[in-house]
């Protein structure tokens, strides 16, 4: 067990930095690797101590080299490799309670970082502090054409659903679409979900079908929720054209929606087609993963 008063910022107000810190530090001290656990804390202390950043820089090129690549020992679902966690930590542990030197400080690492520094320093940004000022960045991430770049930020984090405005949340969710890239372990994609967004995506499907391409049935779970005429005429569409998949993505869509807007079914023609594909997503327990 890491001693939790190993690591601290000495500022006031970063419990949850310094949480973090030791949470790393008990993680990556699991591991068979002795030497490198030990590298790491030395590592941390230079960075912490640091009057300019290249111990920073050090530790974030070495990592992998020290550290090796290895998964953490963690769910299937939350899975890193130990690398890009000490890239995480090596990043919160160069904060020095100046919220704007610090996003200067992680922008110019991002615009510099090789591809997989990159990755694992976009995937630290819910523990970051200074969250709102590291935007420029998040969302410079998200405009990216390299897939794991952009998933880094909208796969299982926090940051977008927390700090990006409407029009970068959705940009972000079309973009997911145009890349290829499933929206479901988007966290707050639900709770996200408006208006402006599900007229965008239907928009999105009808130029697909226009030109026979295929249409992901993960856009029906943003649409349903606030469909107006024209988005209850898509998932007709989508139903009518649809096979057993899609199908039954429209149905999850609209079982999701119910409560936000329970008039979009009463208005389908398909009414009883849809409530047993509903009973089908319950008794085979069929999720929104299954139907990326």
């Amino acid at each position: 067990m890491a001693d939790p008063t190993r690591f601290r910022s000495g500022h006031a107000g970063n419990a949850v930095l310094d949480g973090f810190l030791a949470l790393a530090d008990e993680w990556i001290t699991r591991t068979p690797n002795e030497g490198g656990a030990a590298w790491f804390r030395g590592a941390i202390a230079d960075v912490m101590h640091a009057s300019t950043d290249r111990p920073l820089a050090v530790a974030i090129g070495l990592a992998s080299r020290r550290l090796g690549k290895a998964d953490l020992a963690l769910t299937p679902h939350d899975k890193a490799s130990i690398s890009q966690l000490a890239r995480i930590a090596f990043m919160a542990a160069s904060y020095t309670g100046d919220d704007a030197a610090f996003a200067v400080r992680f922008d110019s690492f991002c615009t510099t970082a090789e591809i997989n520094e990159l990755i694992s320093l976009c995937r630290g940004l819910p523990v970051y502090p200074g969250a709102a000022l590291l935007e420029p960045r998040a969302r410079e991430a998200v405009r990216s054409g390299m897939k794991p770049v952009f998933e880094a930020v909208a796969h299982r984090n926090p940051y977008p659903s927390e700090i990006f405005t409407e029009d970068a949340w959705n940009q972000m969710v079309v973009k997911a679409l145009f890349i290829g890239s499933s929206l479901w372990p988007i966290q707050g994609l639900d709770r996200r979900s408006n208006p402006h967004l599900a007229r965008m995506l239907v928009g999105l499907a009808q130029e697909r079908w226009a030109a026979g391409r295929p249409v992901s049935g993960e856009v029906w779970r943003c649409v349903a929720p606030h469909a107006d005429s024209e988005g209850i005429a898509a998932l007709v569409h989508a139903f009518d054209i649809g096979h057993d998949k899609e199908r039954l993505a429209v149905a999850l869509a609209l079982q999701s929606a119910e409560a936000a807007n329970a008039a979009t079914t009463e208005q389908l023609p398909f009414r009883n087609a849809i409530r047993y594909l509903q009973d089908r997503l319950a008794t085979e327990n069929i999720a929104w993963s299954d139907l990326a």
